[in-house]
């Protein structure tokens, strides 16, 4: 499948700055027709890897037209004016590299990553799709099936995954989350090819992209392939679409999601909270607050020490597990998720009473100051790790920048997380951890008729 479908932008991708031994060397250019690109150099090995972000994705989407984005990332692989549908891929593959591409709420994310002499060859696929890819009707009509077929294996087979979406769809009221990503059925099944050549129009453009290199580069030599291979293709216009602020909540919303598809019930609790492009720009929203959210979520989940294994996976034995977190990274307030999974013979409702039961915790009293250390380690160690990853660096800067944050918060990652206070995360949880922002929904097994 084309697409990875997942926010890979979440806070705890925000890396620190390496040892000196392996320093990487950032450099940002924009070009005359808009495109931003920017080039770290990591010189450890010979490879890089190359990523084209549009910054378009389902939150932009309006309803009857659900799903476009995603079947639009289908369609990149199809024909162009000079390569033929599945050339991009065999050329790639040929050259021993592997490529793909990532839908989200907030982007679309196209890579590859091979040896570091094929820059310039990713440049020029990448540049010939951008401005000259070809929508047929006869290729649409295939593949749009495809997606069909994707969004059966992966959401309507799928209880735990309906169940979601419904949480999703229900929490938010007017806000472009409430879509799924991949797009309602009936829409999927309504597009048009014209639909599809509308949108590429309409965001497919070198001022709506961000274009990341990273590996055993030259960022002059990268530079100047940029400006021969996309310098020479027109800016569009871009038209962003109207806000669409989510309405207040007034209490609890609940859902009761009922399948014969469902092997075991299941939790799903999402609350609302701010991101980081919020406390950029919204006064309401301190930027310490989402650092703070983000060692709750480590507090709560962060490893096998962490409070809900602990206390209800491993001691009160309710649950045989239990996810938490959020994308502190998305453009808009999302959700902070629960996911759980009741032991035989444990209801819905008490291990929805026993989360209720964690979080009135740490408001009561806030985690201890060795906790908290043992959490900030975790978390510098986990993002130490993370930046071996060529491909993991270039998501970093790429999604930060998608979603209007300067990629060089990254590198401030490590001190906002030492710097919060235990104090800190009680507040947090006291603020957003309500039922004005809380939706529920229980997934439950039926017996099939």
């Amino acid at each position: 499948m084309r697409s990875i479908c997942l926010l890979l932008a979440g806070l705890a991708f925000l890396a620190p700055p390496c040892p000196a031994d392996t320093v990487h060397r950032t450099h940002e250019f924009t070009l005359d027709n808009g495109l931003e690109l920017i080039v770290q150099e990591d010189h450890r090995a010979p490879v890089a890897v190359v990523q084209v972000w549009y910054r378009v994705g389902s939150a932009y989407e309006h309803d009857g037209l659900t799903g476009v984005s995603h079947a639009l990332e289908h369609m990149m692989f199809k024909d162009t004016k000079s390569l033929a549908t599945g050339e991009f891929s065999r050329i790639v593959a040929s050259r021993g590299g592997r490529e793909n591409a990532f839908t989200s709420t907030d982007y679309t994310a196209y890579f590859q990553q091979w040896a570091a002499d094929n820059v310039e060859e990713s440049f020029r696929l990448e540049a010939e799709r951008m401005h000259n890819l070809v929508i047929s009707d006869e290729e649409f009509a295939k593949e749009i099936n495809v997606v069909l077929e994707e969004r059966r294996l992966r959401t309507d087979d799928n209880p735990q995954a309906l169940a979601s979406e419904a949480t999703q769809a229900v929490a938010f009221q007017t806000g472009p989350y409430r879509q799924p990503i991949i797009g309602w059925e009936a829409d999927i099944e309504q597009m048009t090819a014209a639909d599809i050549r509308q949108w590429y129009q309409r965001w497919y453009g070198p001022n709506n992209a961000t274009l990341v290199v990273v590996g055993d580069v030259d960022p002059a030599a990268v530079h100047a392939l940029a400006i021969k291979h996309f310098g020479p293709l027109p800016a569009r216009e871009i038209v962003p679409p109207k806000a669409r602020p989510e309405v207040p909540q007034h209490g609890t919303k609940r859902v009761t999601y009922a399948s014969d598809k469902a092997r075991n019930p299941y939790l799903v609790m999402g609350f609302k909270v701010p991101v980081l492009p919020a406390a950029v720009r919204d006064e309401a929203v301190e930027e310490w607050e989402i650092y703070a959210l983000d060692v709750l979520a480590e507090t709560l989940d962060g490893d096998a020490s962490a409070r809900l294994s602990r206390n209800l996976v491993r001691g009160r034995e309710l649950a045989s597990h239990i996810d938490a977190g959020f994308s502190a990274t998305a453009m808009l307030p999302t959700l902070f998720y629960f996911n759980a999974v009741p032991r035989d013979g444990v209801a819905l409702a008490d291990l929805e009473q026993a989360i209720l039961g964690e979080i009135d915790a740490l408001k009561q009293a806030p985690p201890s100051a060795e906790e908290l250390e043992r959490i900030k380690t975790q978390v510098v160690a986990d993002t130490v790790f993370e930046r071996d990853s060529m491909m993991h660096q270039a998501i970093i800067i790429g999604s930060l920048e998608s979603v209007g944050l300067d990629w060089r918060l990254r590198d401030e990652y490590v001190d906002k997380i030492r710097a919060v206070t235990p104090a800190q995360v009680q507040a947090v949880a006291a603020k957003y951890f309500v039922p004005d922002g809380l939706t529920v929904s229980y997934l439950v097994p039926e017996a099939k008729s």
